[in-house]
């Protein structure tokens, strides 16, 4: 694969116009190209990865588009840094989208309209937005002559948005030599914008992922007539359960990333609390995240714990035919160093005559959140948003993250946006109604820009 070429004449200024512009109109075209993934195989990314290639092959790149399966495309490049003896980074982003139901948008869910400065579309944040920041960054390095100091490595996935089997997870099992010397990589779910009452700005920086543990639950018991009693009815019996696993109420268990996060919003946002408080096996985290900003707490609620909610039902055929079998599914999510207690809750939880197994299983994750990345990461941020403050947070779903962890690249959640106040990020995701300012756009290119020709 080729790279990008050697710096140019000093003191060359850095074409942001440009850039910036190219980072709504790649969005916008992106999220025209239907990339819908129900789960079961049946969506084509290779669309969506040929209009990525072309645009990185206009950059004097040499990507390399990889089929899993057909219509299953993933695209992968690497491009020279300036300084090699440094490991390399990784910095990818999928190319799938969920479904969206047209009657419910404002506008048609793959227009990829832009109005009133708005990008509108499936994919606008998750993550289609990112993918065009990625593009337009590197095509401004060869248009600029200038490269970062460390090797990159762009990878655009498929089936991130289910089991990853046909992007993230296959590239690591047939082609981990395209990531050879990546120690860190980033990618979707953070560095956007939290605004809190009181006026301040807050940019979640993710520094951990929970596991990822769906699970298939099956009770079987006696059929039979519905008008009889049937003491071993497997509708019951599967019912009583997943009635069990949605009421549990999991223990509090503050990991590394949620302890250096709660810190860090008690100092950003005034709430003040000691790493003796945190530290003391009593401590009241549900009080203490009572007493926060709102904004600022919704970042921790969901990661201080384990998570078990039942999210499918089926059995029977015939209102007056109990049948033998029920089954559900549940998705379950576990912190780092919790996987087992979870295990064992599960257990409890179904009882001797309910089954459950993974129907897809991932890896928690953590990261450093006191490395030289973190900190550049933070540090290209606050350049562009001065008297904002940079916290360390846990996401509380998954990324492509898990997969490429098994090559032992630490991952981080970083695809930097400028939000207005009032603009529910987090809730556009998998939402209706999904957009993303172009000026937020502007200003994550930017950043992007900045981290990765300045990280060493």
């Amino acid at each position: 694969m080729a790279a990008v070429g050697a710096v140019g004449s000093e003191g060359a200024t850095v074409d942001g116009t440009r850039r910036g512009e190219e980072a709504v109109r790649f969005t916008s075209e992106l999220i025209r190209i239907d990339t819908t993934n129900r789960g079961g195989g049946d969506c084509k990314e290779r669309p969506a990865a040929e209009y990525a290639a072309e645009r990185l092959a206009e950059a004097g790149l040499s990507p390399l588009v990889l089929e899993s399966a057909p219509g299953r495309a993933n695209v992968v490049a690497r491009i020279g840094g300036s300084e090699p003896e440094l490991p390399a980074l990784l910095v990818h982003g999928h190319l799938d989208v969920v479904p969206a139901q047209a009657e419910d948008w404002s506008v048609h869910p793959f227009s990829g309209e832009i109005r009133d400065g708005v990008v509108w579309g499936r994919g606008a944040v998750d993550m289609k937005g990112m993918d065009a920041m990625m593009l337009a960054v590197v095509r401004a390095w060869a248009r600029e002559g200038r490269m970062p100091r460390r090797d990159i490595v762009l990878c655009f996935t498929a089936d991130e948005e289910d089991s990853a089997a046909a992007g993230s997870d296959w590239l690591v099992r047939h082609h981990p030599e395209l990531f050879e010397g990546c120690t860190e990589g980033i990618s979707e779910s953070g560095a956007y914008t939290v605004h809190t009452a009181a006026g301040q700005r807050l940019y979640p920086v993710g520094a951990g992922e929970r596991g990822t543990g769906w699970l298939r639950l099956e009770a079987r018991g006696t059929a039979g007539h519905g008008s009889k009693p049937n003491p071993a009815n497997a509708v019951t019996r599967l019912s009583a359960a997943m009635t069990r696993i949605g009421e549990h109420r999991w223990p509090v268990r503050i990991t590394p990333t949620v302890r250096a996060a709660l810190l860090a919003l008690g100092a950003a946002t005034g709430v003040p609390l000691s790493a003796a408080e945190v530290d003391d096996p009593a401590f009241d985290a549900d009080g203490y995240l009572a007493r926060l900003d709102p904004a600022a707490a919704k970042l921790v609620v969901a990661t201080v714990r384990n998570s078990s909610n039942p999210t499918v039902l089926q059995a029977g055929y015939k209102t007056n035919v109990i049948p033998g079998l029920a089954t559900g599914q549940v998705d379950g999510r576990t912190l780092p160093g919790f996987a087992a207690e979870f295990e064992a809750a599960l257990d409890a939880l179904t009882g001797p005559d309910v089954d459950w197994s993974y129907l897809h299983q991932e890896t928690a994750l953590t990261a450093p959140v006191d490395s030289p990345t973190f900190a550049a990461m933070a540090e290209s941020l606050l350049a562009h948003d001065p008297g904002a403050a940079v916290v360390p947070f846990c996401m509380s779903g998954g990324t492509d993250a898990k997969q490429f962890s098994r090559l032992g690249i630490v991952g981080y959640g970083f695809s930097p946006l400028r939000l207005p106040p009032g603009y529910d990020f987090q809730g556009l995701f998998h939402g209706v109604d999904e957009r993303v300012p172009a000026e937020a756009l502007q200003f994550g290119a930017a950043v992007l820009d900045d981290f990765l020709t300045t990280v060493g």
